[in-house]
């Protein structure tokens, strides 16, 4: 038995992928990973179908836990409200609570300079991004108040440090770290536990970023102190985990870093 056997853990963004050494390729599947192992019934979201059955496949027999598919895409002329609030209803529905729901789920044209991104490119980091968090905050809050639960969301350096070449998505994830910690404030009295996580980890779309804009890639991501980059699912996954127990009495509301060898640091 896992320690969260019976909890119900909505993932955004959670679809699988895999690097070329076989490992967890994304930051949303490496969580997944993580909860599966404590046993966690699963609900994942993603704009790939392919990728969510998939992760539904693999997870279900490698670990023996119940995993919802739940194809969602938050974006700028869609009703983004309904499809959140779609997804929390199926997962009562198929689990009968909610305890966790990490926003992870977030696109965005990196490596486009400030001066040259269109309008369509800034919608769509702050709808998959900004806009995601918000909606499937609210959509969550009735059964997360019910079962004392936890929000994760993910912010980024990218934010914190005005990196190169990111305005639409630091934008969208300083906008996460803002309303995270209104929700702290306000779902506090309430027993919901809300953080944010910047994590630095090795990731399909990292490599991708690094072939395609090199230049970007140089000024941006810069290898920690430790000597490697953060593990999608021994890393980050587990330190979702401990944030998500309610034995770990971290201050609600914090933004937490996670960097490749150096822990959690608030």
């Amino acid at each position: 038995m896992g320690e969260l056997t019976g909890k119900t853990v909505i993932i955004t963004g959670g679809g699988r992928a895999a690097l070329k050494d076989g490992g967890a390729g994304s930051i949303g599947y490496g969580i997944a990973i993580a909860f599966a192992k404590e046993g966690a019934n699963l609900v994942l979201t993603g704009r790939n179908v392919k990728k969510l059955t998939d992760a539904k496949e693999e997870l279900e027999r490698l670990y023996g836990v119940r995993v919802l598919p739940a194809r969602a895409d938050i974006c700028a002329g869609a009703d983004n409200e309904a499809a959140a609030r779609r997804v929390a209803e199926e997962a009562a529905a198929e689990f009968g609570r909610i305890d966790v729901l990490i926003n992870n789920a977030q696109a965005s044209a990196s490596g486009v300079t400030l001066a040259q991104h269109t309008t369509e490119q800034f919608d769509l980091a702050v709808y998959s991004g900004l806009y995601s968090t918000f909606y499937y905050m609210k959509a969550c809050y009735p059964y997360l108040r019910e079962t004392k639960g936890a929000v994760i969301n993910f912010a980024s350096g990218a934010g914190l440090f005005g990196n190169f070449g990111q305005c639409a998505y630091a934008a969208a994830k300083e906008g996460i770290r803002g309303l995270s910690r209104v929700a702290a404030t306000e779902w506090g009295p309430d027993g919901i536990n809300v953080n944010v996580i910047c994590p630095l980890a090795w990731t399909a779309q990292l490599e991708t970023f690094r072939d395609a804009y090199p230049d970007a890639f140089k000024a941006n991501v810069h290898m920690p102190p430790m000597g490697h980059y953060g593990d999608p699912e021994t890393e980050i996954g587990r330190v979702c985990v401990q944030l998500s127990t309610k034995d770990f009495k971290y201050l609600s509301g914090e933004t937490l870093t996670l960097e490749g060898g150096m822990g959690l640091r608030p």
